[in-house]
């Protein structure tokens, strides 16, 4: 997967666009700016947004060419990120660190996403917030409809509210629903899609 991504994010263009995904920045500007960890980050939208907006910001991804094209937006904007070339298994997090965890389309393998979320779990203090936008089990039917298909073609890395639930028990749900929204982000997010959107504090 590490050489798919490269060569996604490798291209001149964005795949996804430099603005930050807009559920994600609706809901930032609503916390206090603190401690920010971004899960499979890509090329920094979301990481620069926040870091504009006064956020302490530590990005990873395994893709080499996604933080270099994250490093020159972080430039362009005049702001500060940390970003780690790294798998979430290869971080060692502090636990019990970061105010917010934002998971922005961070489709993980089917047989880790769920220790995934428990490793991301522990970083968060209590209090802290979950910011999670992915496709749905639906967005394979959805795809039908689209020029692109979106998101992963494989079932188990897509979500259900249900999975969101088992994965974080422990968190007040403050926004946990499955939408159709329009998409219009880079070359690879356009069209009508099917996600979860999820808001939880740690309890």
């Amino acid at each position: 997967m590490k050489e798919f991504w490269n060569e996604r994010y490798g291209a001149k263009e964005f795949a996804y666009g430099k603005e930050a995904n807009v559920f994600f920045a609706e809901q930032l500007v609503k916390i206090k700016a603190g401690k920010l960890l971004l899960a499979a980050e890509g090329e920094g939208r979301n990481a620069v947004f926040a870091a504009d907006h006064g956020w302490d910001v530590l990005a990873f991804d395994s893709s080499s060419e996604a933080k270099k094209k994250a490093e020159k937006l972080a430039l362009d904007k005049g702001v500060k990120i940390e970003y780690q070339l790294a798998e979430l298994s290869e971080m060692n997090l502090p636990e019990n660190y970061f105010d917010v965890i934002g998971l922005i389309y961070a489709h993980f393998p089917a047989e880790i996403k769920s220790d995934y979320h428990k490793r991301l779990d522990r970083s968060l203090k209590i209090g802290g917030y979950i910011l999670f936008e992915a496709f749905s089990k639906k967005q394979l039917t959805f795809n039908k409809r689209n020029e692109k298909p979106m998101g992963p073609l494989n079932l188990e890395m897509l979500f259900s509210i249900e999975e969101i639930k088992n994965d974080f028990p422990n968190y007040e749900i403050l926004i946990l629903k499955e939408e159709e929204v329009n998409l219009s982000e880079g070359l690879y997010h356009k069209g009508i899609a099917s996600v979860i959107r999820f808001i939880g504090r740690k309890k």
